[in-house]
C-alpha cells in the first residue's frame, strides 16, 4: 500500500499541517469571462475542456488568459474552433464522473481533461484514482466520441509554496504515483495522450495563493496543449 506506514506515522500533523493551509490560503476565484465560443478561420475543430480550478482558470483574470483561451488561441491559426469548458472549482475525477451523468451527447473532436490535485489532496488511492480515470475516459467516449483525449499531468506539488513539509512530500509523492499509474495506462490506448507537466519551478509561474497556475504558465500550458494537438492531427482528422 502506498506509503502506509510514514503516512499513519505522520497523520497527526498532516491533518494539523492540512487544517492550516485550509485556513490560511487565499481564495482566488475561477477566472472571468465566456465559457464556450467559437475563434478562427479555418476548417472546424471542436474542442472541450472539462476539469477543476486549474481547468477553471482559478489565478487568471480572464478566461483569455487561461488554459482554455490560451489553447484555443493557438489551434484559432489553423481551425476554426468550437470550444467549450466544463470546470470547477474543487473537482475531483469522481464527482466528474457524477456531472457528466447530466450532460446531453455533443460530438467532439478533442477532449482535454485536467484533473487529479484534489484526488491527490484528498488522499485517495492511485489504483482507485485510475480506475476511476477509466471510468471517466468511458464516460467521454460516451457522450463526445471524441477522436483523442489528452490528459493533463498532476503539477509538481513539490513546487507548491503554499504546502509546508512534511505534508507537500507526502502529495508530491502521491501525485507522483498517479503520474506513473497513469502515463503506463495511456500508453497502452490509442486514444490518450498524457502530458506531463515538465517546467522548471519559477516563482512567476504560481499564482498569489502559492497553489494555483499564474497567466504565465498558462500561456505555457496552453501553448504546449495546442502545439500537441496540431501536431496529432494529421493523424487524428478523417482521411
Amino acid at each position: 500500500m502506498f506509503d502506509l506506514v510514514p503516512r499513519v506515522a505522520l497523520s497527526p500533523i498532516l491533518v494539523a499541517q492540512a487544517l492550516t493551509v485550509r485556513r490560511r490560503a487565499k481564495s482566488l476565484p475561477e477566472a472571468n469571462g465566456p465559457r464556450s465560443g467559437m475563434a478562427g478561420d479555418g476548417p472546424p475543430l471542436h474542442l472541450r475542456i472539462i476539469g477543476d480550478s486549474s481547468a477553471a482558470g482559478v489565478g487568471a483574470d480572464t478566461q483569455d488568459e487561461a488554459l482554455a483561451g490560451q489553447t484555443v488561441a493557438h489551434l484559432a491559426a489553423q481551425f476554426t474552433v468550437h470550444w467549450s469548458l466544463d470546470a470547477i472549482t474543487g473537482a475531483t475525477t469522481r464527482s466528474t464522473l457524477s456531472r457528466l451523468a447530466e450532460r446531453p451527447p455533443a460530438p467532439t473532436d478533442i477532449v482535454i481533461t485536467a484533473l487529479g490535485v484534489n484526488d491527490v489532496t484528498r488522499l485517495v488511492r492511485p489504483r482507485v484514482w485510475l480506475e476511476l480515470q477509466q471510468r471517466l475516459h468511458a464516460r467521454i467516449a460516451e457522450l463526445y466520441a471524441p477522436k483523442h483525449i489528452y490528459l493533463s499531468g498532476v503539477p509538481p506539488l513539490q513546487e507548491f509554496p503554499l504546502l509546508p513539509n512534511p505534508l507537500r512530500w507526502t502529495l508530491a509523492r502521491q501525485g507522483r504515483a498517479f503520474e506513473a499509474l497513469m502515463a503506463r495506462h495511456a500508453g497502452t490506448r490509442s486514444d490518450l495522450t498524457y502530458m506531463p507537466f515538465a517546467l522548471d519551478p519559477r516563482p512567476e509561474l504560481v499564482a498569489e495563493d502559492g497553489f494555483h497556475p499564474s497567466p504565465d504558465l498558462y500561456a505555457i500550458w496552453g501553448k504546449e496543449m495546442a502545439s500537441r494537438i496540431l501536431s496529432d492531427w494529421p493523424r487524428l482528422a478523417p482521411g
